[in-house]
């Protein structure tokens, strides 16, 4: 199940968070870090009401914020498109529930939130030691558009995009 997080989750999602660096460390993929992002960051997320969780048998097991809000650096690059889009940013899995589809369904989850929205343009960016990431995006659609500098990292963000499709009557439209 898939919900709007609230404040008293944020202890899980920081939890969360913790695994994720700890593991993306271990490879030399420094995208998250003790500065970012921060707990004020997940907590502005839920007072705007972009954070969602992904919950198995009452526990948490990830995260994703999908928001209307863009990078100024989104603005260099060559997007197909200059409808309005949503974002995703903050996306992560508990490494402890990795390999069981949550990433694809958070993802799956964002799009329908936009379709609903109805908006049919995502975005959404990752690091580029982030393959995990590239591929789950890649595997859903996703198309990538090029390479930004961001958060002042040593390595590019790779950005891509997906344009949805809205269903009526059992047709494409």
């Amino acid at each position: 199940m898939i919900r709007k997080a609230m404040i008293d989750d944020l202890d899980a999602i920081m939890g969360i968070l913790g695994e994720i660096i700890v593991e993306m460390h271990g490879y030399n993929n420094f995208q998250w870090d003790e500065n970012y992002p921060q707990v004020k960051d997940f907590a502005a997320d839920i007072k705007k009401g972009d954070l969602f969780v992904c919950v198995r048998d009452t526990e948490i097991v990830g995260f994703i914020c999908i928001s209307g809000d863009q990078p100024l650096e989104y603005g260099e690059l060559n997007w197909s498109s200059g409808e309005e889009a949503l974002v995703i940013h903050r996306m992560g899995v508990s490494p402890n529930s990795r390999n069981a589809g949550i990433g694809a369904e958070l993802v799956g989850f964002a799009e329908e939130f936009s379709r609903n929205s109805g908006i049919r343009y995502l975005k959404t960016d990752t690091y580029s030691l982030n393959t995990k990431a590239q591929g789950l995006f890649q595997k859903r659609g996703y198309i990538f558009v090029g390479e930004m500098s961001f958060l002042g990292k040593e390595k590019s963000f790779y950005c891509y995009e997906k344009m949805l499709e809205f269903k009526k009557s059992g047709r494409s439209v």
